[in-house]
């Protein structure tokens, strides 16, 4: 996995420039930013377009809140005309030719019983990742970067505290490269409630580089009324930048939650938008 492990660097590089920008009063220049990261511009120009295919300069303007409310301004997705104006065609279900398949409500509440979850560490370009998978697909992925390795782990496992967790990353390697590399196939197995999986269905019709919000996502699975459990649910996706949760914004167009942390959300919706519009 070198270029994944290229990109974990190349994030890890960003990461301290996003504190330096995030704490700034104003842009901060390509000069004043690769001084920081005790760079010469032009290496550090290099890093930021390899990464993201745009510069310094315009990357920032994809990590502002301003930015966010022109996604939902200009790349707002309403989940229930999706299939009708075709925009699902680009979306990450079709991108990665990702397959997908629900565990039953009753398999759901025996809490992971006889059920055996592969597991692995990864270099993602967003920080290293736990990944964990059935034989049927991923059913996690977990970004430890801001919460570390220990808060990953006991997250993800106690999902489900009755599953055997064994360690072997090559069974799922494969679906952790397509996820993030776009390369083959990635298999999902999603399990959870009945009406989490509806929500994470819903999140999957979100196209790469669109947004949506809660309320809409409430509509798009007929329960309108329901935005507060519907936000509980996105931020219980198990198996999160496959399942898009980060693709989901406040209506007045914050950021709101992430589980594992705002500068996660923040560089996926800026890394996704700089490869979508450049």
């Amino acid at each position: 996995m070198t270029d994944t492990f290229e990109q974990s660097y190349h994030y890890n590089v960003m990461r301290r420039a996003l504190d330096l920008i995030d704490g700034a009063d104003a842009p901060l220049t390509l000069e004043e930013l690769a001084r920081e990261m005790q760079m010469s511009p032009a290496h550090f120009q290099r890093l930021f377009s390899s990464w993201v295919g745009v510069s310094p300069k315009r990357y920032q303007q994809y990590l502002t809140l301003d930015h966010a409310k022109a996604l939902l301004t200009e790349r707002h997705t309403l989940l229930e005309a999706a299939d009708a104006t075709g925009l699902s065609g680009t979306g990450r279900l079709h991108d990665l030719f990702l397959r997908w398949e629900a565990m039953s409500p009753g398999a759901y509440a025996q809490r992971g019983a006889g059920l055996t979850i592969r597991y692995g560490w990864f270099d993602s370009p967003f920080g290293e990742v736990l990944a964990m998978g059935t034989d049927k697909g991923l059913c996690g992925l977990a970004f430890a970067g801001e919460c570390g390795r220990d808060a990953a782990w006991e997250d993800m496992t106690g999902r489900w505290p009755e599953a055997d967790f064994t360690e072997n990353p090559d069974a799922i390697a494969p679906w952790v490269d397509a996820a993030f590399a776009g390369k083959g196939q990635a298999a999902l197995h999603m399990i959870g409630a009945p009406f989490q999986i509806k929500v994470w269905e819903a999140l999957l019709r979100i196209p790469t580089g669109h947004v949506t919000t809660y309320s809409d996502i409430a509509r798009a699975i007929g329960n309108p009324n329901a935005v507060r459990a519907v936000g509980t649910a996105v931020g219980r996706n198990p198996v999160s930048f496959l399942i898009p949760c980060h693709r989901a914004l406040r209506k007045s167009g914050g950021l709101g939650g992430y589980h594992w942390g705002l500068p996660v959300k923040r560089a996926i919706l800026a890394w996704e938008s700089a490869r979508t519009e450049a």
